[in-house]
């Protein structure tokens, strides 16, 4: 397969997330990915892996650890997952995304092999969209001998395609409601799906938690003798300063009252949290005989790039996508424009999925715009421009409608002025997709 017919067979698999009313047929176990990484020699076990799973935070701190490794002189591979204008993007390896080319031949190489596993019936069913890119970020991993492995799960965690790792590392950031229809519909259920990444005897990274999913986890950690590092019992932030939308703070270990500054590249108080799961996964791999100089966990989180998640593209007036998809999310961004807009003139551009909470995150970001523009990106899984503002129109001081995202995103741009700001929200997929168009249209009306 050559780049194009290579993605053209993932999308033939079908859409990587079913719908909720199909998830009860759906085949949701790890039968599939543990078949096809046997026949590949086991990929996933060739390299030191880091395993993350979380509701909210959960890529931010994938690639924060990812930047401190790659500082430390570390060849990386991170695994992350949704993407926003290209497949590639899932597998990066030393921080740059796997080539087209090299995309095409893992893909084809795997493909040989599942046509193999199903003549032979040891492959009961054709593997998933998520569980063949997975298998090829195991692969690319090991081809490319990577050091160390970053991989970011997709959903819930314990019958995600990445738990056959043996990571050396877990890490579960904030928990919080979100794929409820997969996951559960409590806090609990919610949560021992996550915990679900746990292994025997593995160090767990755990960010703070409501109490009923910190009874859930811990409880479970027990049960696997796993050490718990809390980040928030071992370290305490002083000296904390927002700047234009970035924090800084100096952090303080405990036991020790060594200190050392942290200040994030990416916007957004609660990147210090997501920051310091990343340095309490790099300490505890220090303690392991790891080689990470303490310079390399501050220049790491100071350069790390993350796109889509508080992402501004221009100003004059200021543009920027954030993809809070869900009630946590959203309150991290009604924060952030409180924090740093309340006195401008702010437009929401805003799509969402089926399966979200749209009445909850509405009722968090709507009162901080001064227009609400509903529209929907290009997937099945939208819900209409028409029936958001239908479900959540309430909420906004004035809205409109404008069903086609690229014209929602000009709308805005004609009606700002310079001094007003618009952010692009509510779903990964319309931020990926104005990302793209964004980026053309530089390109047209740089020509």
């Amino acid at each position: 397969m050559n780049y194009e017919s290579a993605v053209r067979y993932l999308l033939s698999l079908g859409r990587e997330l079913a719908a909720p009313t199909q998830a009860a047929a759906a085949k949701f176990d790890l039968e599939n990915i543990t078949v096809l990484a046997e026949r590949l020699g086991h990929p996933e076990l060739a390299y030191p892996s880091a395993h993350i799973a979380g509701t909210n935070g959960k890529g931010s701190t994938a690639a924060f650890l990812e930047s401190i490794l790659r500082h430390a002189s570390f060849r990386t591979g991170l695994n992350t997952s949704p993407h926003l204008d290209k497949i590639n993007e899932r597998i990066r390896i030393h921080g740059e995304e796997i080539n087209d080319t090299a995309f095409a031949d893992t893909l084809t190489r795997i493909q040989i092999l599942i046509e193999e596993l199903l003549a032979t019936g040891k492959l009961r069913a054709h593997p998933t969209y998520f569980e063949c890119v997975t298998a090829m970020a195991f692969e690319s991993f090991a081809r490319e001998r990577v050091a160390f492995g970053i991989f970011e799960v997709g959903l819930g965690g314990r019958l995600d395609a990445t738990n056959i790792l043996s990571p050396v590392v877990t890490i579960i950031t904030r928990i919080d409601f979100d794929h409820e229809d997969f996951l559960g519909h409590s806090l609990k259920e919610i949560a021992s799906e996550k915990a679900g990444i746990l292994k025997p005897g593995v160090p767990l990274v755990l960010t703070e938690q409501r109490p009923e999913v910190l009874e859930v986890i811990l409880a479970r950690a027990k049960e696997l003798a796993c050490p718990v590092i809390q980040p928030a019992q071992i370290f305490r932030f002083d000296q904390e300063s927002l700047q234009n939308g970035f924090a800084r703070a100096r952090v303080i270990e405990a036991d020790s009252d060594k200190s050392f500054e942290i200040a994030p590249s990416l916007p957004g108080r609660f990147q210090l949290q997501n920051a310091l799961n990343a340095v309490a996964a790099a300490h505890l791999l220090q303690n392991r005989g790891f080689q990470i100089p303490d310079d390399a966990i501050t220049h790491g989180i100071a350069n790390t790039v993350w796109p889509g998640r508080l992402e501004k593209l221009q100003s004059s007036p200021d543009v920027y996508f954030d993809g809070a998809h869900n009630p946590g999310a959203a309150r991290e961004l009604a924060y952030f424009l409180e924090q740093n807009f309340s006195a401008r003139k702010i437009f929401l551009i805003y799509a969402a999925l089926r399966d979200k909470a749209v009445d909850e995150v509405a009722g968090l970001l709507f009162p901080h715009a001064a227009e609400v523009i509903f529209t929907a990106p290009r997937t099945s899984r939208a819900v209409s421009a028409a029936q958001l503002a239908e479900i959540a129109g309430h909420h906004a001081a004035r809205f409109s409608v404008v069903p086609d995202a690229e014209r929602a995103f000009e709308h805005a741009l004609a009606e700002a002025a310079a001094q007003d700001v618009i952010f692009i929200t509510g779903s990964l997929y319309l931020v990926g997709q104005l990302r793209h168009y964004w980026k053309s249209r530089t390109q047209v009306h740089a020509r």
